[in-house]
């Protein structure tokens, strides 16, 4: 079973999106490194939910970067906004080495996009027009990527045959391991990380994680303005942390403080997502506020150390994450919000009940919780932009993951519904929800809500 883990569901990338920015241009750049030689030009062509939201996205300039070889994690944001202007501009493309090619993006939203919603297809060619190689690869949710034909590992995770001390591949196998060792639920997903990599890279790249999240969060703060993209969304962040502060300065302490600064957290996240600034995918870009929100909330307000490591939080989400993504989908194109911003919910819950000393069976309920009341949230965004409403919905999502662990707490762990039973049922909500209402920008909010 391979291993869908840490370094999978928490990759530092570039905004808005994990399946519109992030996957197209891993695949662009994947489909580049493999073509024999150099080519003369490479046309690219989007189906499905990037062919109706790939332009309010950052589709087209995350295909170019990834052409040109930009990578995500490195990537300066500038440039990649900047890659469409430079691209007209020229003409053309520099490829790796230098090598000048001309570089097509089509739009075709009449083709059924095939194995998943968000399908783009790369042709390249040489100076006789001759086809070099020709590939359709699917952005899948996360950063993940998928090449049709391809092997399945390529979906799904980190590409090993290595044993797992302790696979899981849903909750009740998760609990069950549980019990036979012992362990805690972060303690079995590291041990099945540290099966592949040392256990020093695996709390390196946690720790590297969590100082982007609280980056991503302190810039978003920072900053003032509108978004862009033409809705004219004015940044909030900046004006809420004053009044948080101003309430502090008299003294006003209110009983929906903490919720007010998850709220605020998890805006300034997303804020700086929609802004197209370096965020991490929590599993997701449109869900990315959620999970620092609830780890910032946890450190503030519950651990004795404001700089606590943080993770076990991180594990402990990853295995939850990881079950939702094996059993059902993280992508909003696929599910709707609910596997987004819901599952988000539910990875936030479950780090958050780790932390706070909960059990095995807590952790679970926590998620449940979480994600069971996300499920038949639509992904309508305004203008298919990463806006209105995910920005709020990421505040929304932090404080119901906060309230959910706190349930999950206060009981012993044995509930009704499963969170193997809410994520087989997103997964056939998703299934049922017509393809309108999922990040195609062409129904809810999105057609009701005049843009201006």
């Amino acid at each position: 079973m391979s291993l869908i883990g840490i370094f999978d569901l928490f990759r530092i990338g570039l905004g808005p999106s994990s399946s519109h920015t992030v996957g197209p241009m891993r695949a662009a750049d994947r489909f580049m490194s493999a073509l024999p030689r150099p080519p003369a030009r490479v046309a690219a062509t989007l189906f499905g939910s990037l062919a109706w939201t790939g332009q309010g996205h950052g589709t087209h300039a995350a295909i170019l970067a990834g052409l040109a070889g930009m990578d995500p994690a490195t990537a300066d944001p500038g440039a990649v906004r900047e890659a469409p202007a430079r691209w007209e501009a020229a003409g053309f493309m520099l490829a790796r080495g230098g090598t000048r090619f001309a570089a097509t993006i089509d739009v075709d939203r009449k083709t059924k996009p095939g194995l998943h919603p968000n399908a783009m297809r790369f042709a390249a060619f040489d100076e006789a027009g001759d086809v070099l190689a020709e590939e359709r690869w699917y952005s899948i949710g996360g950063g993940f990527i998928h090449r049709e034909g391809g092997r399945e590992g390529e979906a799904t995770a980190t590409e090993d045959a290595t044993p797992l001390p302790h696979g899981f591949a849903n909750a009740a196998e998760l609990l069950e391991a549980a019990r036979a060792t012992g362990l805690s639920i972060a303690q079995l997903q590291l041990a099945n990380e540290a099966a592949l990599r040392p256990e020093a890279e695996v709390r390196a790249h946690a720790g590297a994680v969590v100082a982007a999240m609280e980056a991503c969060v302190d810039a978003g703060l920072a900053a003032s303005g509108e978004l862009p993209g033409g809705l004219a969304v004015r940044r909030r962040a900046p004006m809420l942390a004053e009044r948080l502060a101003d309430a502090a300065r008299r003294n006003a302490r209110r009983p929906n403080e903490m919720a007010d600064h998850a709220s605020l957290w998890a805006i300034a996240v997303n804020e700086e997502n929609a802004a197209c600034g370096r965020v991490v995918t929590a599993p997701t870009n449109g869900a990315a506020g959620v999970i620092p929100a609830v780890l910032r909330t946890w450190r503030r307000f519950y651990a004795d150390d404001p700089a606590a490591p943080a993770d076990d939080f991180l594990l402990a989400a990853a295995a939850v994450g990881a079950i939702a993504k094996r059993n059902a989908s993280i992508s909003g194109a696929e599910v709707g919000c609910q596997g987004e911003v819901g599952v988000a919910c539910a990875m936030a819950a479950a780090g958050l009940a780790q932390v706070l000393g909960g059990t095995p069976a807590q952790v679970e309920n926590a998620a449940e919780i979480g994600l069971e009341h996300h499920l038949g949230m639509t992904c309508d965004p305004i203008g298919g932009l990463v806006q209105i409403p995910c920005i709020e919905r990421n505040a929304m999502g932090a404080v119901k993951a906060i309230a959910a662990a706190s349930l999950a707490l206060a009981g012993d762990g044995t509930h009704k519904v499963s969170l193997d039973a809410a994520i087989a049922t997103m997964r056939q909500t998703g299934l049922d929800m017509r393809a309108e209402y999922k990040e195609t920008a062409r129904g809810g909010l999105a057609v009701h809500v005049t843009e201006c």
